[in-house]
């Protein structure tokens, strides 16, 4: 099935795309993006599909394009709403920022929240400082995202989270509020 994105073999790789097989379904959207022939309507089918596995894929893929809307998946489970965080901070999506802040402070996943604060650093919008800010408190791993994250804002609030970051338990949150500060 793969074989197919490499052929340029755009009907095989259309025929798996209804594949009982979750995997020969998340393959076939492969295919298809790899010889640039992936459509919006491929990748909303793709992120409604019944399996994870075939979302997580078209999260992936969906980084590169402008539709269809990640927003909705950062409800489903885990690893999809973790790549969809991921995607829309790709995607520099500002539209997303409040739904990513409300991930970033409130999902009960650790990695979900830590990629829906990397989303907010990348998307460098205002209005997704104060999320941020929180997550500079949460988990080291979080903690040391929230750090990077703050790197496109300025401002008193920022500089005091750094300054504190500098004495954080964490020698990585420390090395990245140093790295930033300098």
């Amino acid at each position: 099935m793969a074989a197919a994105g490499h052929r340029g073999d755009e009907s095989v790789a259309r025929a798996h795309l209804s594949d009982p097989e979750p995997a020969v379904r998340a393959a076939a959207l492969g295919a298809l993006d790899r010889m640039g022939r992936l459509t919006p309507a491929d990748l909303a089918a793709g992120l409604a599909d019944p399996d994870p596995a075939v979302r997580l894929r078209s999260c992936q893929l969906a980084a590169r394009y402008p539709a269809p809307d990640l927003v909705p998946l950062l409800a489903d489970e885990p690893l999809v709403a973790e790549t969809a965080a991921w995607a829309l901070g790709e995607r520099g999506e500002a539209g997303a920022v409040a739904a990513l802040a409300a991930m970033a402070t409130g999902h009960d996943d650790p990695l979900c929240r830590e990629a829906a604060v990397a989303a907010l650093g990348a998307i460098g919008d205002p209005a997704g400082l104060p999320a941020i800010l929180v997550a500079t408190g949460d988990r080291p791993a979080v903690r040391r995202r929230a750090v990077i994250a703050l790197a496109p804002f300025e401002g008193p609030e920022v500089d005091e989270a750094l300054r504190r970051a500098l004495d954080d338990r964490d020698w990585q949150v420390r090395q990245a509020a140093e790295d930033l500060l300098d």
